[in-house]
């Protein structure tokens, strides 16, 4: 229990020192040691500069350090008050001035301030001696001036409190007298006053007070009991009365500290010398030395601890053998030397995770504090943080630190730190402690979704289930949570698709896509003769917030597939023909046309039973009257599709005589005939006509090769070009979209002539979708079950002898495959005025080495084909 009362002002607070430090934004407040618990200390709050109602609202509170703290922050005023007992020599010992060293931390924004509060000391200890009574034995020969070593009393205040005086009791023979040995130690002697006198006093009995400088002082007192020996006369004596040794205090248990000598000038057993050792100073309950009574020689027998004793007074007294016994008195001074034997410590006191990886550049992610109990340069710590990057060490204070984030973060690449904060001492060696930190990174929207591949191509089959998966499409958001998950959805305007008729539809009516899975489905089936190409946008948005979105192209290449039959088309002519009884063999009887919407393969027609190229009907012998006057003929087109498509059609062929044949050609082409009594000048006009005829087919053959060579110019120029033809035209025009079933594929426009009599030369590519309009499926309900034509093509030697009879019938047959190129050379035999249809084609810039083949192969083609009609035409004539 500690003695000595404070009184009533005593107990008040005393503010001694309320100021803002320049430097580190440090508040400093003083107190006396044992005020009261709710002692306002300072008004801490207002001293920081917050308004009324921050301290609780931004959470104004003490940071631990780990130890116990004797003050608190009040959470309404925001006032530092006194929470428990503050006893200044438990928390600093004799250390002088007694300072703790606290931090306040603040929030929204995070902001640490330093607060210095000295605990100043108060006379609450009063004056201790080591014993309560104190035995002497003086002998009654000592001398006037003799003086004999006290043991002083200690007080555990500091300052002017702990400076102690001593009052001896009233005595004629003794006195007390101080010595001050050095700055930091007194001695404290009895001093005889006047010759003992053993047979008069034996024993004296004295009071020894010691005083403090405190107000009010206090004091603290031992009994004396001086006992007076008789004979020995002389004591031992040291060579110094105070010995100085310096132990570092890291010295081994065992380590010789010093070796004490005292003399002493009598003989025998008087002179004979025992070392003996007082009580130590400061008392402790395991002494740290020890000396040899023989010898003199002191050792250590503890552990030293810089930190807990810096400085030993060990008092030695050497006594004889004498009767009585004398003794020589000294005092030992062991100074403890600090080395570095205290390794720093490391104390997280504020710690603020999850870092979000958007997070600026300085943000402060925790508060550290740092100490060392060593001194000097052992206790002197330089901290760092490990790894370098992407964290940082900022020194806020003595002994604190902020780590602060130095790089910008990205929770896609690294989403946790293990942060290592190091300490090391400046010692030799240093002595290093660690801290090790977790600091997750929470994500952010900063990443948009992205697709594997910018353009998806799909290669889809026609005639598709509706509801079918045509493909899977993925996008990769590198964020978490919310902000990964992707949801996909057909842009807006996200393209479509131009349809056969010239319409256009969006691709959100053919496909749609799955919004979690990124399936792409469709919603009814695909059809290849109104819908080549698809090619629409799919957008990937996540659930961040703002949301991220990227974007794919998507195009869905449909493959055709033979799901369309050849259709027949009715002649030119339109009514049942006939032809010459007689005709010749081989020669022509029909030319049937035909159409198939398919593409390729699945386009190509074969005539069966006739030329399965070119769709003429001819004769295979010569024809007599035997043979009866109508012939009745199944024609059957097949494509070359899997499976294969056909469709029929009957043929009617009527045999009449060659003057009938030309009377029925006359009037099928709106001519008129006359009657059969101009037959002489009919002959003539005949022949004339026949020469004509001649001329004009050869004039337009010339002009369909010049036609040819313009067609392969501007095929192989570089630029396209485009060749019109006065009659009414259909033009259909696809773009370059690419090709699974040949090398490559073009848009082709078509021109026919709608008055055309007859078709005798087609030239066509076989992979493209049907022209609008064209009569890929619009004609299939039209077409007869019969096709019946009259040719009447004889030649004016037949109209006038009636000799011979001959039969040329031939219906024009035009296979419409899609996107097509017709170069038509049209004209009527037979007519007495050659009429010219048209020479028409619109062609673009070559796309690749198989179109420019294709381009090489048509011009003879056409070559030969027209060898071959200027030689029909002079067989016919001649």
């Amino acid at each position: 229990m500690k003695s000595g009362v404070c009184g009533p002002a005593l107990l008040r607070v005393l503010v001694l020192q309320v100021f803002w430090a320049l430097v580190g934004g440090q508040v400093r407040y003083s107190v006396p040691e044992e005020a009261k618990a709710g002692t306002v200390v300072g008004r801490l709050a207002q001293d920081l500069g917050l308004e009324a109602g921050e301290p609780e609202a931004r959470r104004l509170r003490l940071v631990s350090q780990g130890r116990r703290a004797s003050v608190e922050v009040s959470g309404a005023s925001g006032a530092l008050v006194v929470s428990s007992r503050l006893d200044r020599e438990e928390l600093c010992g004799k250390s002088a001035p007694c300072s703790l060293r606290l931090e306040v931390l603040v929030e929204r924004p995070l902001r640490v301030f330093h607060v210095e509060l000295e605990v100043t000391d108060i006379n609450d200890n009063a004056p201790v001696f080591p014993a309560a009574r104190k035995n002497l034995s003086i002998a009654e020969l000592s001398l006037p001036g003799s003086r004999f070593p006290l043991e002083g009393a200690s007080d555990a205040d500091v300052g002017a409190n702990a400076q102690l005086s001593y009052i001896l009791s009233p005595s004629e023979h003794f006195r007390v007298e101080e010595e001050n040995s050095n700055s930091r130690s007194k001695s404290l002697f009895l001093v005889l006053t006047k010759p003992l006198d053993r047979e008069t006093m034996p024993i004296h009995h004295l009071a020894l007070t010691a005083t403090d400088g405190g107000r009010p002082p206090l004091t603290g007192t031992v009994e004396l009991l001086i006992s007076v020996l008789d004979a020995n006369d002389n004591a031992p004596q040291f060579n110094q009365s105070v010995y100085f040794v310096v132990l570092p205090e890291d010295a081994l248990e065992g380590t010789l500290v010093m070796r004490l000598n005292a003399t002493d000038p009598d003989e025998g057993n008087n002179r004979e010398v025992i070392y003996e050792m007082d009580t130590v100073v400061p008392p402790s309950e395991s002494p740290a030395f020890i000396v040899d009574g023989k010898t003199g020689e002191i050792k250590l027998t503890g552990a030293l601890d810089f930190e807990s004793v810096a400085l030993y007074e060990l008092p030695i007294k050497a006594r004889d053998q004498g009767t009585p016994p004398l003794s020589g008195h000294c005092k030992v001074v062991v100074e403890v030397l600090d080395v570095n034997d205290n390794a720093p410590e490391v104390w997280v006191t504020s710690l603020s995770v999850p870092v979000p990886e958007d997070a600026a550049v300085g943000t402060v992610v925790a508060l550290l504090s740092v100490s060392d109990r060593d001194s000097g340069e052992n206790g002197r710590v330089h901290c760092t943080v490990w790894p370098p990057a992407p964290f940082g060490l900022v020194s806020t204070f003595s002994g604190s630190y902020s780590l602060v984030l130095r790089e910008a973060l990205d929770r896609e690449r690294v989403s946790e730190y293990e942060v290592e904060v190091r300490a090391e001492d400046g010692g030799a060696p240093p002595l290093r402690a660690s801290r090790a930190l977790r600091v997750p990174v929470s994500d952010v929207n900063d990443n948009a979704p992205a697709f594997s591949q910018a353009v998806y191509t799909v290669l889809v089959r026609e005639n598709n289930a509706a509801g079918a998966e045509l493909t899977r499409l993925w996008a990769r958001d590198p964020d978490e949570g919310g902000n990964g998950r992707v949801s996909y959805s057909v842009a807006e305007s996200g393209g479509g698709s131009s349809v056969s008729g010239g319409g256009w539809r969006p691709a959100s009516s053919y496909v749609s896509v799955d919004a979690e899975s990124g399936r792409v489905w469709a919603l009814q089936p695909l059809d290849y003769e109104e819908l080549q190409v698809l090619q629409f946008e799919v957008r990937a948005v996540d659930a961040g917030e703002p949301a991220l979105c990227g974007n794919a192209t998507v195009q869905f290449f449909v493959l055709d597939e033979n799901d369309n039959a050849p259709v027949l088309l009715p002649p030119a002519g339109g009514g049942p023909g006939a032809g010459a009884a007689s005709s010749a063999a081989s020669g022509v009887v029909a030319k049937i046309r035909a159409v198939d919407a398919d593409s390729g393969y699945n386009a190509w027609l074969a005539r069966f039973r006739v030329g399965l190229y070119s769709g003429e009907v001819s004769t295979a012998r010569a024809l007599e009257e035997a043979d009866g006057p109508r012939q009745r003929l199944v024609i059957v087109v097949r494509d070359h599709g899997e499976p294969a498509r056909s469709a029929t059609a009957t043929l009617s062929v009527s045999l009449v005589e060659g003057a009938e044949a030309v009377l029925s050609v006359s009037g099928s082409s709106g001519t008129g005939l006359r009657s059969a009594e101009g037959g002489a000048s009919s002959s003539a006009s005949a022949t004339t006509t026949n020469v004509w005829l001649v001329v004009a087919i050869c004039v337009v053959s010339s002009l369909f090769l010049l036609a040819l060579v313009l067609y392969g110019a501007s095929r192989w120029s570089p630029r396209s070009a485009v060749l019109s033809c006065p009659g009414p035209t259909t033009l259909v025009c696809a773009s370059e979209v690419g090709s699974w079933s040949y090398s490559q594929r073009q848009s082709r426009s078509v021109c026919v002539a709608d008055s055309a009599g007859k078709s005798d030369l087609m030239v066509f590519s076989p992979n493209f979708p049907p022209p609008a309009g064209s009569a890929a499926k619009e004609t299939h309900s039209d077409v007869p079950a019969v096709l019946q034509t009259v040719m009447p093509c004889s030649s004016a030697f037949d109209l006038f002898s009636h000799k011979r009879k001959s039969m040329t019938i031939t219906v024009s047959v035009i296979v419409t495959l899609p996107l097509q190129i017709y170069i038509c050379v049209t004209f009527q035999r037979c007519n007495r005025t050659p009429r010219y249809g048209s020479v028409s084609g619109i062609m673009e810039h070559e796309e690749s080495n198989t179109e420019s083949l294709l381009n090489a192969v048509i011009p003879g083609c056409a070559f030969v084909i027209g060898l071959l009609l200027m030689a029909t035409a002079v067989n016919l004539c001649f």
